[in-house]
């Protein structure tokens, strides 16, 4: 009877530890975290869900992220942007809604994609025919390296500058708000 009995307490005593162990893989971070940047003017607010992948001593565009494919713009699930109203990207009218934010690299200039198609994991399955619109952004050098990829907002009056950020590489464009 007492063999049995520590037989049972070995087997639960297993089963705790290995359950332990999967529930300390289940809440380990991520890799590239997850990040919100938001803005905010009048009743028009916008938010882009992104995660954020790190250099990690990589050479970025045009290698890890090649130049002239399309970018998931960000790591891990593709980067998401919701709008409450409609606003101008570029002088261009984008309606109020949720899109997924695709880039296109390129030394100089990089293309901005607004895709009607959510929830996807990269940009494996990009479809061009889900496009709403597709603008420019202006690449220039930051004055530090960002070590992770970074989106911001720079508000100024009834305007905001979106700015993504990694390695020394920006990219910015203009989005106009219509309140």
């Amino acid at each position: 009877m007492l063999i049995k009995i520590k037989l049972n307490l070995i087997i639960l005593f297993s089963i705790v530890a290995i359950h332990d162990i999967y529930a300390q893989e289940a809440v380990k971070p991520r890799l590239s975290p997850l990040e919100i940047a938001t803005v905010k003017y009048e009743s028009t607010y916008i938010k882009i869900t992104y995660s954020r992948p790190h250099k990690k001593g990589r050479d970025i565009f045009g290698a890890l992220v090649p130049f002239g494919e399309v970018w998931r713009t960000g790591a891990n699930e593709a980067t998401e942007i919701t709008l409450t109203k409609d606003v101008l990207i570029n002088k261009e009218l984008l309606k109020a809604g949720t899109y997924t934010l695709f880039t296109i690299p390129e030394k100089d200039s990089w293309k901005v994609i607004f895709n009607s198609d959510l929830g996807q994991w990269g940009a494996y399955n990009y479809n061009p025919d889900k496009n709403v619109l597709v603008t420019k952004a202006i690449v220039s050098e930051t004055d530090v390296p960002y070590e992770a990829f970074t989106i911001e907002f720079q508000l100024q009056d009834d305007k905001t500058n979106l700015i993504m950020m990694w390695d020394k590489t920006k990219a910015t464009f203009t989005i106009n708000f219509l309140d």
